[in-house]
């Protein structure tokens, strides 16, 4: 059984899915749209919550809540399962395929057959999408591989419900029907709404422009507080999280001014394209951040210090926080 399915590759796994599902039901948005009518981009610094044994640094909200976030904005009905059962897991997969239901997954990287080794890590949130099933073996796509991929049943198992943090039981996901009608437009206002409530709104200082601030003052301290090698574990550990997990620094910040250009066009509001231009400069600042962070890691360049890139991580902060108070401002005018 083989599926009539197109795929096409993204630059993060979640939004390539859900572009990927959403192109196979004759809805053909970017992997930028679909990114900002999610409300993917996101940040938090949380250093009560430990990620082997380091603060946990988020650039990218819960996994799975991009899908049904984007989903409901659509108005798009979706069905989502866990299981304790591997072998009931493996047959509701089967049974989708039966029905020619192309199904998203959560799973584990580090056992993933086709992944090279040295992108294979210890990462429970990796997301696929299974099409058919030929000779014992699923077909897969994986929207960061550029062709189709496939696993035989006890590989498809093992990384279905593979142990440690996020564990993903399992977990399946699928659209069941659609709207006679997509209204785009209102779609992308409530996905800019929720982008605003997160980064500038929501009280604490952990979370969105306010939380990037706090992590500047943390990294300043990491030279005092630490020995060199675990300061520089600190910063590796942001850095990990930043570009290797999620793609959330820069690149969130790339696709969420495409989609801000995007809607510019979609809802008439010119001046988006502005705040798209103004996104695109915090992308490379967080990308400048990346790279002069992992010359202090390797000690490749003694003129980058933990205060020159805190300081670097302020400027970020306010830049961000300039967008969002920006595009609060434009919504609020906003009407059809």
């Amino acid at each position: 059984m083989k599926i009539d399915f197109e795929h096409k590759m993204s630059a993060h796994c979640e939004n390539g899915v859900i572009m990927n599902l959403l192109r196979h039901h004759g809805i053909n948005l970017t992997e930028a749209m679909v990114f900002g009518i999610g409300s993917g981009i996101y940040f938090s610094h949380i250093p009560i919550i430990k990620l082997n044994g380091l603060p946990l640094t988020s650039f990218r909200p819960w996994p799975g809540a991009v899908f049904k976030r984007a989903t409901k904005a659509l108005g798009i009905e979706i069905e989502v399962k866990k299981f304790r059962d591997q072998t009931k897991a493996m047959q509701a997969l089967d049974d989708n395929l039966k029905k020619e239901i192309p199904t998203g997954m959560v799973v584990g990287v580090f056992y993933l057959d086709y992944f090279p080794d040295a992108y294979r890590f210890h990462f429970n949130a990796h997301n696929i999408i299974a099409t058919g099933k030929e000779n014992g073996k699923y077909l897969i796509s994986d929207p960061v591989m550029e062709n189709m991929e496939t696993l035989s049943y006890d590989s498809l198992k093992k990384v279905r419900f593979a142990q440690g943090m996020q564990a993903p039981k399992g977990k399946m996901y699928y659209i069941k029907s659609l709207p006679e009608k997509i209204d785009l437009e209102n779609a992308i206002i409530k996905g800019m709404k929720r982008t605003i409530r997160e980064m500038v709104v929501l009280p604490g200082p952990v979370i969105g422009a306010r939380g990037i601030k706090y992590l500047s003052k943390k990294v300043r301290k990491y030279p005092k507080k630490y020995s060199p090698a675990v300061a520089s574990k600190h910063l590796g550990q942001v850095v990990r999280m930043q570009e290797e997990i999620g793609t959330g620094g820069a690149g969130f910040r790339f696709l969420f001014a495409a989609f801000l250009q995007e809607a510019a066009d979609v809802i008439k509001v010119p001046e988006l394209n502005d705040l798209s231009q103004k996104m695109t400069n915090v992308g490379d600042m967080w990308r400048e951040f990346a790279v002069n962070a992992g010359r202090i890691i390797k000690k490749r360049n003694e003129i980058e210090t933990y205060d020159n890139i805190s300081d670097l991580l302020l400027n970020i902060s306010d830049k961000e926080k300039e967008v969002y108070i920006e595009l609060k401002d434009i919504v609020n005018n906003y009407s059809k």
